[in-house]
């Protein structure tokens, strides 16, 4: 099922965020790099942006762990970040994995280790 239309439009200017980043910064920095000016750019669009936000995991009602992902935008889109040379199926399942622990629709998986920013852009729906 796809995502509201605003949603939409969120990803949509999250995503020409992360092209001004990647023309910028070019490949070849840390993770963090990415995420620091990823989160500068975005608000300065006005956007409220979370970094690092706790994830709490359960386990048949039971909280067996935590974890963080990358940027969570106005408390709606989940964001992870990679300066990788290739993106696996693995970083996939990591985003999944984190939507639905957050109850979030969509997420964006985006690598900045690419020429071309667009190649390395990877828009995730949780399905049920």
């Amino acid at each position: 099922m796809e995502p509201e239309k605003r949603l939409d439009g969120l990803v949509r200017d999250v995503i020409g965020a992360a092209i001004d980043v990647h023309r910028e910064l070019g490949p070849g920095f840390l993770e963090a790099v990415y995420e620091e000016a990823l989160s500068r750019e975005l608000q300065g669009l006005g956007m409220t942006v979370r970094r690092q936000a706790p994830v709490t995991v359960f386990y048949k009602g039971h909280e067996v762990g935590h974890g963080r992902i990358d940027l969570l935008i106005e408390d709606q889109l989940v964001v992870e970040l990679k300066a990788i040379d290739t993106l696996l199926p693995l970083h996939q399942a990591q985003l999944i994995s984190y939507l639905r622990a957050l109850g979030k629709p969509l997420g964006l998986l985006i690598n900045f280790n690419v020429r071309l920013l667009k190649q390395g852009i990877k828009r995730v729906i949780l399905t049920k």
